[in-house]
């Protein structure tokens, strides 16, 4: 045990680099980007410290430039994901044993090396698996990633400083344990910081992890594991294992030692999950924490005060950066008829000047939607609307495969409060624009929080106060982030923690120490200096 308090050094956030050209960091991350590009990476299990390798290999391409092969996953089976436990388990004694500024050294290490010479390898693998242009990789793979492994430690020190109240003559005092057992994170594509998190942060705390990131994010999970190596987290304590997710499920959730699931996913397959733990829970050691982050239908709600022009660019950066591959992407939006042609007006000149493309040119705003599964979803929402009578495409609605999976970002304008794409969560580049009257701001507020199953984040635009004010008391479930005269996407670590409720998530918020708190199992500890002798009290004599 460390002979001193310790104070971890205080969080700042990562600053985020321009990539302007002629700049530096420009210049390096095309030439890892290039390397990468013209490399055949081979993407291996990570078990207990040992690299894993199968004759399953799945061939790994750009979605910008599908035909181009960039790296193999090393597909596992029930066998590798058993492994994968046992290494686990067999790391958890030692790992959790370990005094906590040893834990919080290695994730400082991380974050310090992810700054420095592995920030231009991470982001290019990034853009090349994720096709992120630069600033979306940037803002992703290495800062928020930064900021999770700096702000994590500072709220790990602050959780095990939480302590209880002393009376006279008595120790109260709070040990904060790793849960009992292993915890298994499952993770998805769309952010890089994501993936590291969801293993880091249990991890931090002494539990010690299964990972399964998804298919079409392994590459630069791959990053992220030799990051983990090379800031000296032990063998075991991380174990990545690429197996598909019913193969891997009736493994872990039919395993005794299950002490936790991380999740960030489909509201459906979380759902799933669930019942899967439920229906299991007789076979666990103790009861696992479930902590989830999956769907929205994120909105902006217009006030009649508000600016045209910040709600088009509200409108325009909330619902296509990254493709609206975003859970928090803005998918709806509510505007006053007074407005309206405006608002609409704006956003269609703002869409018809964005670039799209590979995200080596970096005069391209849009990239490639992630695999075909995906593109073939959103564009199946699109004909719909082209096939509907109460709503049109206002821009965009074109979309083409033959080179990457590409699909104009689309604005769909609606008369119909409940059209299909109103409620429907898309994971893509389109948003609804449904236009109410003026006098009718209020009732439009009932039907907003109505609408969606989904509560994780939204917006309201106004100069008025009182409607401000109005809007986040009759909205105050609809979303577990909520932002005045901004759009709904952006969270940073330390600023705006990040979860929602209702059908997005268990809203534990990543990026804060409500999450760290999840990951430890408290053991209250109370010693009594001068025990009594006699059973008697004084109400007896």
């Amino acid at each position: 045990m460390p002979n001193g308090v310790f104070n971890v050094p205080f969080p700042e956030n990562e600053p985020v680099k321009g990539y302007a050209p002629g700049s530096p960091e420009r210049a390096e991350l095309e030439a890892a980007y290039n390397e990468l590009y013209n490399e055949v990476t081979d993407v291996p299990m990570y078990i207990g410290g040992k690299e894993i390798t199968t004759d399953n290999k799945l061939p790994l391409s750009p979605p910008h430039e599908h035909a181009r092969v960039i790296g193999h996953g090393n597909m596992g089976d029930a066998s590798h994901v058993q492994q994968a436990i046992d290494a686990a388990l067999a790391a958890k004694s030692e790992w959790a044993s370990l005094s906590w500024e040893h834990r919080a050294s290695i994730f400082i290490k991380a974050a310090e090396l992810l700054a420095g010479p592995f920030r231009a390898r991470m982001n290019a693998a990034t853009m090349l698996a994720q096709s992120k242009n630069a600033m979306q990789a940037e803002i992703d793979a290495a800062c928020e990633l930064i900021d999770f492994f700096r702000f994590n430690v500072a709220y790990m020190q602050q959780v095990y400083s939480d302590q209880p109240e002393s009376a006279p003559g008595i120790w109260n005092r709070l040990e904060y344990r790793p849960l009992e057992g292993f915890v298994f994170a499952i993770t998805p594509f769309n952010f890089t910081s994501i993936a590291a998190n969801l293993c880091a942060a249990p991890a931090m705390m002494g539990n010690t992890i299964v990972w399964k990131p998804a298919d079409s994010q392994i590459y630069s999970a791959k990053v992220i594991m030799e990051l983990f190596e090379a800031a000296g987290l032990p063998a075991g304590v991380i174990n990545m294992v690429t197996v598909d997710g019913p193969t891997a499920g009736d493994v872990v959730f039919n395993h005794k030692n299950l002490a936790g699931l991380h999740f960030t996913g489909s509201t459906g397959v979380f759902r799933h999950l669930w019942k899967e733990i439920g229906n299991n829970i007789e076979k666990y050691r103790t009861y696992p924490r479930i902590v989830g982050e999956t769907g929205g239908k994120d909105f902006i709600m217009v006030h009649p005060s508000a600016d045209a022009e910040e709600v088009a660019t509200a409108i325009s950066r909330g619902a296509f950066e990254f493709q609206g591959q975003k859970c928090s992407a803005a998918s709806r939006a509510y505007l006053p008829k007074s407005m309206s042609q405006a608002v609409i007006d704006r956003v269609v000149s703002d869409v018809n000047s964005f670039k799209m493309g590979a995200p080596s040119d970096y005069t391209n705003f849009i990239n490639a939607v992630i695999d075909e599964r995906a593109f073939d979803k959103i564009a199946s929402f699109i004909d719909y609307v082209k096939d509907a009578s109460d709503a049109s495409i206002a821009v965009g609605g074109n979309y083409d495969k033959s080179v990457g999976y590409f699909i104009e970002p689309t604005v769909v304008v609606t008369d119909n409060p409940k059209f299909r794409t109103m409620c429907e969560e898309i994971f893509g580049p389109v948003i609804t624009i449904y236009t109410y009257d003026d006098a009718d701001f209020e009732a439009t507020l009932d039907l907003l929080d109505e609408t969606s199953e989904y509560a994780l984040t939204g917006s309201i635009m106004s100069k008025d106060r009182y409607a401000v004010d109005f809007a986040m008391k009759k909205l105050e479930n609809a979303a577990g982030n909520f932002y005045i005269n901004d759009k709904p996407t952006g969270a940073v670590v330390g600023q705006q923690p990040f979860g929602g409720a209702r059908g997005s998530g268990t809203n534990d918020k990543a990026g804060s120490y409500l999450n760290m708190v999840r990951w430890t199992s408290p053991r209250t500890i109370k010693e009594t200096f001068v025990p009594p002798k006699d059973y008697r009290y004084p109400f007896l004599g």
